[in-house]
């Protein structure tokens, strides 16, 4: 009898990966290993590991890597201002590549050499934990059973109730979800018809701005060295802070997105996102970022910001030009220190005010009361300056043309 191989799976609890165990099983003879990360999902992954075993699996690993993922994967896209499209906060994106190095982590522990994913063959998860493995491990090889089986969703439910493998995915709440503290993805069902408005039962965290409170709330989000760390003046974790700002950004119905999506595959796709957290702190930060940096760095930025958001969304974290990317990044946020005020009321979120020790903002020079400082005698000559090579062009067009 051969030796039954070792595959290592991203386990999630969900539809397709609890398929996946009984798959591997009998397609590979495989000892399937079921590995778990607690994101701030809010799960309850004691539950999930042992749903992981009642399935099958050899051994379920579970990891709390809360701290790690903001730290080492969130700051930096926060830093970047790291948006997809100008409505994604990338949260499903930036977990990818930490599931992956914790994948090869307990594979190289293990002595196993396959590792395998729920992601099927049209979404951009296969792109970046296949592409995440093979920078950090290349020997490792990499199965993906959704890209392999050709179940349709109905399909994959019927497999699952003939094997007892309990799903939360029924034909009534069909729904495919992936969610940690950064942010929720919601897609499937009705949402695949981009006409039809999303019910209210597919939105968890925020609340529908109707019935939002009828008050503004006013927040004080304060940055030490681009770290946000206060909230209304008292200091927090940075998961603590997220966990907060999550909280109280969907108590007044903020973070929703629908968005029709352009994947890495070349197919677009219908996304609803609740990102209360990570919108409160994008906004925030680039707002402080404006008040203290130069012009020359504002205007500059969003260019590299574009960049990164698409490579972290193509799922290319571990490619030497996002390193580059982020040693800029850093090195902006080092600036990056003061309190930004924020309303929130009704779905909307609006800075209403910033201060900064370091802020480039000089009210002698902005004012048009009696303070003013700047000099108007000055703009003359400046004036005639820049538009040199402008008045320069005009005379030799009009000779032309004469």
């Amino acid at each position: 009898m051969s030796k039954r191989k070792k595959v290592i799976l991203a386990y999630s609890g969900g539809l397709d990966t609890s398929v996946a165990i009984r798959w591997l099983q009998e397609e590979y003879n495989a000892e399937v290993y079921a590995v778990t990360l607690d994101l701030g999902q809010g799960k309850d992954l004691e539950g999930v590991q042992q749903k992981a075993l009642s399935v099958g699996a050899k051994e379920a690993f579970v990891f709390d890597v809360r701290e790690e993922f903001i730290d080492e994967y969130v700051v930096p896209a926060l830093w970047a201002g790291a948006v997809y499209e100008r409505r994604y906060p990338l949260a499903t994106a930036l977990s990818r590549p930490l599931i992956a190095k914790y994948l090869v982590r307990v594979a190289e522990e293990q002595g196993a050499d396959i590792i395998a994913h729920g992601c099927t063959g049209k979404g951009n998860d296969q792109v970046r934990i296949d592409v995440s493995v093979a920078a950090l491990n290349p020997d490792l090889k990499v199965v993906a059973p959704a890209r392999v089986w050709s179940f349709s969703r109905e399909e994959e439910m019927e497999y699952a109730s003939a094997h007892g493998i309990p799903v939360p995915v029924t034909v009534e709440n069909p729904y495919s979800i992936d969610q940690n503290i950064w942010g929720r993805s919601i897609e499937c069902g009705v949402l695949e018809d981009p006409w039809v408005e999303p019910p209210e039962e597919v939105y968890e965290w925020t609340r529908d701005p109707r019935r939002a409170p009828d008050e503004p709330a006013y927040l004080e989000i304060g940055f030490e060295e681009g770290f946000p760390k206060l909230l209304n003046g008292q200091y927090y974790s940075l998961v603590n802070l997220v966990e907060e700002l999550n909280k109280l950004g969907g108590e007044h119905g903020f973070g929703r997105v629908d968005h029709l999506e352009n994947r890495l595959v070349g197919i677009k796709s219908r996304e609803i996102y609740e990102c209360p957290a990570a919108f409160l702190l994008v906004e925030a930060y680039r707002d402080l970022e404006n008040l203290v940096t130069p012009r020359e760095v504002t205007h500059f930025k969003p260019v590299l910001e574009g960049k990164y958001s698409q490579m972290v969304y193509e799922g290319l974290w571990y490619s030497p030009l996002r390193e580059a990317l982020d040693a800029f990044m850093a090195k902006v946020a080092d600036r990056v220190t003061g309190t930004v005020r924020i309303k929130l009321f009704k779905g909307s979120a609006q800075v209403v005010g910033r201060k900064s020790e370091f802020s480039l903002y000089d009210l002698g020079l902005a004012t048009y009361d009696k303070g003013d400082m700047f000099d108007h005698q000055a703009a003359e000559g400046f004036i005639k300056l820049w538009g040199l090579p402008t008045r320069m062009s005009a005379v030799v067009n009009r000779k032309r043309t004469t």
